[in-house]
């Protein structure tokens, strides 16, 4: 199949539009974008709103059966070699950055993925933030370089 400028269609391309599209539809319906929706789950103690509940058992229990399919596959429906498991490592990194991207979903009520949807849809505090979450990515790794050549030397 051929393109617009007559290059061939990738297949790997179209699927990661239509995913992206059910991703984000997903995002849409189940109130992901809204931060009152996100922070209302988050407030155990005051107005809970446990409808997210739903939208976390529809993203994990499907996986679940999928990375065992997968499992025993080793590629995927696209021929695509499909990588090892890795052993699971909790190190510094992985519980530093899961306080700091819990704290901010906290805090915005948004994560990378709805942020993305706030920016198309959300105004100036939805571009802004999504601003925000890319300045943070980008640097980053350079911060983390640079704490970790202070704590080896």
């Amino acid at each position: 199949m051929a393109g617009k400028h007559g290059k061939a269609l990738d297949p790997r391309d179209l699927s990661a539009f239509v995913a992206g599209a059910i991703f984000g539809s997903g995002l849409l319906v189940s109130g992901m974008i809204d931060t009152r929706k996100v922070q209302g789950w988050l407030d155990f103690f005051g107005d809970w709103d446990p409808t997210l509940a739903f939208v976390l058992g529809g993203a994990v229990l499907p996986m679940i059966l999928v990375w065992r399919i997968a499992e025993r596959r080793g590629v995927s429906l696209l021929g695509t070699p499909i990588p090892a498991r890795t052993p699971p490592r909790i190190d510094r990194a992985l519980v530093t950055g899961s306080v700091m991207f819990g704290a901010g979903w906290g805090l915005a009520g948004l994560c990378p993925g709805p942020a993305m949807a706030s920016f198309a849809i959300g105004g100036w505090g939805g571009a802004l933030f999504f601003l925000a979450m890319v300045s943070g990515m980008v640097i980053a790794p350079t911060v983390a370089g640079w704490l970790s050549s202070r704590t080896t030397s």
